[in-house]
């Protein structure tokens, strides 16, 4: 396949091992990426992951602000195909016809089931089993191509965004190349998606990301697995915002929702609709990640007591 020219899409840290793939086994003569953004506190400007990969590998990089409106550097690369992988933005028509082979996407659901920018969010907050990744063709519709190839993941209990992302990131380079020699050769599967089984996945809101304590204890431990490590499901303590990383449920009858039912060595119990979550990994207001056993030996155990949650 090293004769095969690949341009390539894609901007965060998913997308580099499928990029690492495919210079190994292609040859990528374009990676386009989302323009370099100002990020933490200093503002200071960053390269995406994906530049950083490309430069690492002397491959010319192309970052328009708009690629509807800018895309004559991918026109001149000639690719004979085009992949992409959490690419950021919605790529033309005009983009999608330029490869010879055609243009694929590498998605990190079980199409049609999580259409969008945030499917490995939506999949733990939904309490599902099962993720996946699929390999589809592109076209102008979000995530609506033809599906080439699709593998499966069972979700574990102690998964989170952070394992699933990685899991699902290898998963999808390892299924890129597997399938690309059938998509080369003209042999690949094309199944139509099953339009009455679409669902969506948007980039979470900042308002999602606050736990409701009159949910069930189920629901709300699958929304922190679905929010860590990044944006951080939260509560208000005293009007000040708490980050929640990890807890675990208890069944628990007699209870008074959003207040602090009692303290443990290790964890903060606090009720909730059918029972009490046990809070052990927090970032207080202006303070760092720690665990709440660490927590509860810098404070005064009556004042946790006394807490005003919601």
């Amino acid at each position: 396949m090293k004769n095969i020219r690949v341009v390539f899409m894609g901007t965060p840290d998913f997308a580099v091992p499928v990029l690492e793939k495919l210079i190994e086994h292609t040859n990528v003569v374009l990676v386009v990426s989302q323009p370099d953004r100002m990020v933490g506190r200093k503002h200071e400007i960053k390269p995406t992951p994906i530049k950083e990969m490309a430069i690492k590998h002397n491959i010319p990089v192309f970052q328009p602000e708009k690629i509807k409106e800018d895309y004559e550097q991918v026109r001149s690369a000639k690719p004979d195909l085009l992949i992409t992988c959490a690419y950021g933005q919605i790529i033309p028509e005009e983009v999608l016809q330029l490869p010879r082979i055609g243009a694929f996407n590498v998605h990190a659901s079980l199409l049609p089931k999580y259409r969008g920018g945030a499917p490995i969010h939506h999949c733990l907050i939904n309490g599902d089993e099962k993720t996946g990744v699929t390999i589809m063709y592109m076209e102008k519709k979000m995530d609506a191509g033809d599906i080439v190839s699709q593998v499966e993941y069972q979700i574990t209990k102690e998964d989170n965004v952070g394992t699933l992302h990685e899991i699902l990131s290898q998963m999808g380079a390892k299924l890129l190349i597997e399938t690309l020699p059938s998509i080369i050769e003209g042999t690949n599967l094309r199944t139509k998606q099953d339009e009455s089984k679409v669902t969506f996945a948007y980039n979470i809101k900042r308002e999602e990301e606050h736990l409701d304590l009159k949910d069930t204890g189920k629901n709300i431990i699958n929304k922190i697995r679905g929010l860590n490590p990044w944006p951080m499901a939260n509560i208000l303590v005293n009007d000040e915002e708490y980050k929640i990383l990890e807890a675990y449920f208890e069944e628990k009858n007699n209870i008074t929702p959003s207040t602090v039912r009692e303290l443990r060595k290790d964890a903060i119990g606090i009720d909730v609709l059918d029972g009490t979550i046990y809070l052990t990994k927090i970032k207080p207001f202006g303070k760092r990640i720690m665990s709440v056993k660490d927590y509860l030996n810098g404070v005064k155990k009556e004042d946790i007591l006394k807490w005003q949650i919601r």
